[in-house]
């Protein structure tokens, strides 16, 4: 009895642990759910403003938005084009380690770029501005180069499956439409042999002399040969005996 009620207390213990773990888990990936959500609905509002900002404003201050913007939507668009190629291309794993290091250029950048405009100081901001695009062009360059290199990739192997494909579609169409290969007329044969055999093919017992006047030539031949040659066949197998796959077999008479 005692045995049965430690054993049911581990098993409760171990259910308890269970839910628990389950629940952290839950509740992790909820939080990154959510935290995942935010990030993206601020980083929505931030580009939105910034793209007025570039719109409406004139000086440094509106120059400053455009060039925040340009690095912002590059970098964005060359992570999602990434990203997605490697989910699809192993081979891409090497070029998101090399997004990720320019990464952290453009963060430190972009954060440059967010203090400079609430600088006080424009004449300040005004002498760096070369500088600084300069290094957004560098960037966005690279970024580029990064997601144009992807995409050409990806629509290569697509052009290449496509054409092996198309290839082996030509391949199957031109066996379909191969309607030339027609079966013999064995019933036209057939005619043929009847009228070369004349009238005694239709009396019994007519051409059984000559026919063994000949079996007896053409064993002399194949005596005076040496018997290199094997005696021929004197009639074939008729072909319409071999039923087609499509075709049941013949079934026998029935013998009374």
């Amino acid at each position: 009895m005692l045995e049965v009620i430690v054993i049911l207390a581990l098993l409760f213990v171990a259910f308890v642990a269970l839910g628990v773990y389950v629940s952290v888990k839950a509740i992790g990936a909820a939080k990154r759910g959510v935290d995942r959500t935010i990030s993206q609905a601020r980083r929505t509002v931030e580009d939105t403003t910034l793209r007025a900002r570039s719109l409406g404003q004139v000086g440094v201050a509106g120059e400053l938005a455009q060039l925040r913007l340009r690095l912002r939507t590059s970098m964005k668009a060359t992570q999602d084009a990434l990203h997605a190629g490697a989910a699809e291309d192993a081979s891409l794993q090497e070029s998101i380690g090399l997004f990720q290091r320019l990464s952290a250029h453009g963060h430190e950048l972009d954060d440059q770029l967010r203090r400079l405009e609430r600088e006080p100081d424009r004449n300040r901001v005004t002498r760096q501005l070369p500088e600084l695009r300069e290094r957004v062009e560098r960037i966005t360059d690279s970024a580029d180069s990064l997601r144009w290199a992807a995409r050409d990739r990806a629509q290569a192997f697509a052009a290449e499956d496509l054409a092996t494909l198309s290839a082996q579609i030509d391949v199957e169409a031109g066996a379909l439409r191969d309607w030339s290969r027609t079966e013999p007329d064995w019933s036209a044969v057939d005619l043929a042999d009847t009228t070369a055999a004349g009238p005694q093919a239709s009396v019994p017992g007519s051409g059984a002399a000559p026919r063994q006047e000949r079996q007896g030539q053409q064993a002399g031949q194949a005596g005076a040969d040496g018997g290199a040659r094997p005696p021929q066949a004197l009639t074939g197998r008729d072909p319409r005996q071999q039923p087609y796959s499509w075709q049941k077999s013949p079934r026998p008479e029935a013998t009374n």
